[in-house]
């Protein structure tokens, strides 16, 4: 680990079927599989309980939970009535709205002291975790080495693919329903009878951080490790005085409506979680990025240690447990994080931690560790209940939405596909068999399409993603036969616990940014061509929902036995939440 201290002073053609935008080529093997195909339209988790003796009370403001999980009066048990009550939060603002920026921070700590957590949360042990690419993995493998070393977790991240509950975890297991519900009414009741006109209720951000304290100080977590929202410096996060630890993963352009539009005012606002006094760590950064970061820390008498990436040959004969070149990076940091923690706390007696040698306990959290939504691999369940041949349809998950997050997206999915067909080779001459009507010359003997499934927000530059994603697997040897856009399936102003129905009218879908995601598409694919080249890597589709897109990938694998179907989906981890929820089902 190096140290770095801070100085002192310092035109899409429609196809036959009205629900299907697509643009052709004129040889693709796709021609084939296109006119085969017609599209119609179309309990409880366990509990986390476990007694621990603490160093510290109760607070007052969780005595009503300690012991059991009773509800606060006789409020509603719906968990969609809860849902709905959080969509309630969610303000209309565009978030290129100024108003956004610090939006009235210091309210707060009006909503602690209603919610009498104010000095409660200074009990809390927190490390606090900031950045634009990574702080939801740093954040997991923090979690799971400091629960390996045997201490009770809290973790909050955003956002969630699948269900609200995702956003708190209380010894690695997202918080069951009764506990969820107990909390939820506990903070809400009591936000609703002290605000109003004078003081509105907490946006939908700050309740949930708000809640993420309050479930935090009720289990009586040893650790939290908190996850920024957005930014840092007015992240709802940050009203955390005295944090054990802080740090910054890798720094890029992303929120540049929020936090600026280059890469010193974006480090400014991350370095916002600097407190004096609180050592501080981050991974190697731009040198734009990095000279801000060392001025904060300069200006609150801290040092910024500087971590590099971990060594695979320290995990011994182990694999970290999420997947990708970048994830060394992540995984240093959250070593640093991690014995700063034990050792600030006092509790490193019992492990050893050795610069040259990772403890074994450590080890094993960086090899369990796991992230849905990130280097994420789901053969699909639906082909395999019919008793196609495995591996026909396979999505390959990551919700990389930033350029720098995108290249490394593609370098993953660039080294995984190749890993893949060469086990599906093995597996085949293990087996003594081919496939009928594969491709004897292809691994496996299958014939392999690789897929594009995207979708951004819109407030991101296409520009800026497409050309990084598609130029890194091209230079990997790696083109997309396909690439397929779709608008989400959630939407932004409501929470919800299942996967949305297709909209009731597919035809009246706004499509107008799938469109431009479209001619963005192209350009960057035709670019790449040769003069006269007429590719068969060219294609796209937009469809009007995600169940469609869906379906015609597994109707497609379906007809065609002899092809495997790789399907990266990115872009969006809005997008990758709701692919998982539609496969799942």
């Amino acid at each position: 680990m190096a140290m770095l201290r801070a100085s002192p002073a310092h035109g899409a053609r429609p196809t036959s079927h009205p629900l299907v935008r697509a643009s052709t080529s004129t040889s693709s093997p796709w021609r084939r599989i296109a006119s085969m195909i017609s599209i119609p339209s179309i309990t409880r988790c366990k509990s986390n309980d476990r007694s621990l003796s603490l160093h510290h009370p109760l607070p007052r403001c969780c005595l009503s939970l300690r012991d059991s999980c009773k509800p606060y009066l006789a409020m509603p048990r719906d968990y969609e009535e809860v849902l709905r009550c959080l969509s309630s939060l969610i303000t209309q603002r565009t978030r290129g709205d100024g108003a956004n920026r610090g939006d009235q921070f210091d309210l707060m700590f009006d909503y602690l002291k209603i919610l009498d957590l104010e000095d409660a949360i200074s009990q809390l042990k927190v490390i606090h975790v900031a950045g634009t690419k990574g702080k939801g993995s740093t954040c997991t493998f923090t979690e799971s080495i400091l629960r390996s070393c045997g201490f009770r977790t809290g973790l909050f991240t955003s956002p969630h693919l699948i269900d609200i509950r995702e956003r708190f975890r209380l010894d690695g297991v997202e918080i069951c329903e009764d506990k969820f519900l107990d909390n939820f009414w506990w903070c809400w009741n009591r936000l609703k009878e002290k605000t109003g006109d004078h003081l509105q209720m907490p946006s939908y951000f700050r309740f949930l951080t708000l809640l993420a304290f309050k479930i935090f100080l009720a289990e009586q977590v040893e650790v939290a490790i908190m996850e920024v929202g957005l930014g840092g410096k007015y992240d709802a996060t940050n009203v955390v005085r005295e944090p054990i630890v802080c740090g910054i993963t890798s720094l890029g352009y992303d929120h540049m409506e929020i936090l600026g539009n280059t890469l010193g005012k974006i480090a400014g606002e991350k370095a916002g979680i600097f407190k004096k006094g609180v050592p501080a760590y981050t991974a190697p950064q731009p040198e734009e990025a990095m000279k801000v970061l060392v001025d904060k820390a300069s200006q609150l008498s801290i040092s910024l240690q500087v971590v590099s990436p971990l060594d695979p040959g320290q995990l011994g004969t182990q694999h970290l447990g999420l997947h990708g070149e970048h994830q060394y990076i992540n995984a240093s940091l959250a070593i640093a994080l991690s014995s700063t923690w034990l050792n600030t706390t006092g509790n490193s007696k019992d492990i050893n931690l050795d610069q040259d040698n990772l403890p074994e306990q450590f080890i094993r959290g960086l090899s369990r560790a796991s992230l849905e939504g990130r280097a994420q691999i789901v053969p699909d369940s639906f082909a395999q209940q019919l008793n196609s041949n495995i591996g026909d349809l396979t999505f390959y998950l990551d919700g990389a939405h930033s350029p720098e997050s995108l290249e490394m997206c593609a370098k993953w999915f660039s080294h995984v596909i190749r890993v893949d067909s060469l086990n599906l080779e093995k597996q085949s001459i293990k087996n003594n068999y081919i496939r009928k009507g594969g491709h004897p010359n292809s691994p496996g003997g299958k014939e392999h399409l690789h897929i594009l499934l995207f979708n951004c927000m819109s407030v991101r530059d296409p520009q800026l993603l497409l050309p990084r994603l598609v130029n890194t697997c091209a230079h990997l040897g790696v083109k997309f036969h396909k690439a397929i856009f779709v608008p989400n399936q959630s939407v932004y102003n409501k929470v919800s616990s299942d996967a949305a129905a297709p909209p009731a009218d597919a035809h009246q879908s706004d499509l107008s940014w799938q469109l431009t995601l479209q001619r963005v598409w192209q350009n960057v694919v035709r670019s790449e061509q040769d003069p006269g080249d007429i590719s068969e890597y060219d294609g796209s589709l937009i469809f009007p929902s995600l169940p469609l897109a869906i379906k015609w990938l597994r109707e497609s694998a379906l007809q065609n036995r002899s092809t495997q179907f790789q399907v990266l989906v990115t872009g969006s981890l809005h997008l990758v939440g709701d692919v998982l929820r539609l496969i799942r089902k």
